[in-house]
């Protein structure tokens, strides 16, 4: 992973808190001065609590399991959806499904329900039907692409949550807490940083200062899929060369039986060719026996 310069973030903006009135007393350790009324962060501890996440949603992603992205704010919506597609994770970036992860499976009947209809239009039953049924499944096909198209890959629970804004996104922060799923989020200094496992001090609302962390972010998700991909090409490589050793032993093994077994015919053969020339003798003595007389 690339090591993360003070300089960007400070150019992005990413040091710029909220105003001193609004904020948390918990985020007193990250903050460095409070300048016109405004705190400002400290970007020390900024890279410290970004490299501890990155290399934790490196571990997640080499793991093999899905980082769902949350970020509903205007300004976020369409860095975070680029985000998470570049890694091919799933991300929320419409209103937050209640229950989105407490009740999964019934997310996962909404999600199957979208499948269905496409499978309808495929197979021409979609033709059938009259002119109003057909407008009223286009609407529900749009809503559900709007609100779950995003997590139509995700079959299981994620392995994590990455949330921009933890107090706009506070229902999806208590389902991950019921259900014990890290939580990583952009933390500002008028969030609780005590309510998320990995918390990046940094400010939530500038579009720039959103951008430059989740590249640092994406691109710690990137080395863990790379990683996974090498390990699944080393695995594959040696159980071919497992399955080729295998098959030579038993073409070995093959071959020993059949010769052992060609070696038992001509020893028998060889026996009775031999019990076949010692009858023709005592046949022949006996004759000779028998003229004598």
């Amino acid at each position: 992973m690339t090591k993360i310069e003070i300089k960007p973030l400070l150019e992005a903006g990413v040091h710029f808190g909220h105003l001193t009135r609004k904020w948390n007393p918990n985020m007193a350790p990250y903050i460095l001065l409070e300048k016109n009324g405004i705190h400002i962060i400290n970007l020390y501890k900024t890279v410290s609590k970004l490299e501890e996440c990155a290399q934790a949603l490196n571990k997640i992603a080499s793991s093999g399991r899905k980082i769902l992205f949350v970020a509903t704010k205007k300004q976020a919506k369409e860095i975070v959806s680029n985000s998470a597609k570049e890694v091919k994770m799933p991300y929320i970036t419409e209103r937050w499904p209640g229950g989105m992860l407490t009740n999964f499976v019934t997310i996962r009947k909404a999600v199957k329900k979208m499948s269905a209809i496409d499978r309808s239009k495929e197979d021409g039953t979609f033709e059938s039907l009259s002119k109003k049924e057909k407008l009223q499944i286009d609407r529900l096909r749009e809503k559900l692409e709007k609100n779950l198209g995003s997590i139509t890959d995700m079959t299981r629970l994620p392995g994590a949550l990455f949330v921009v804004d933890i107090r706009r996104e506070n229902i999806a922060i208590r389902e991950a807490q019921k259900l014990n799923i890290p939580i990583f989020a952009m933390v500002d200094t008028n969030c609780d940083p005590r309510e998320v496992d990995y918390a990046i001090p940094s400010n939530d609302d500038a579009s720039k200062s959103i951008n430059l962390i989740l590249s640092h972010i994406t691109l710690a998700i990137k080395d863990g899929l790379s990683e996974r991909q090498k390990e699944k090409e080393i695995k594959q490589i040696i159980e071919e060369k497992e399955e080729k050793k295998t098959k030579e032993e038993k073409e070995k093994k093959d071959d020993k039986d059949s010769s052992s077994d060609n070696a038992s015919k001509n020893d028998s053969s060889n026996v009775a060719v031999e019990k076949s020339v010692e009858k023709k003798k005592r046949v022949r003595k006996k004759t000779t026996t028998k003229k004598e007389k």
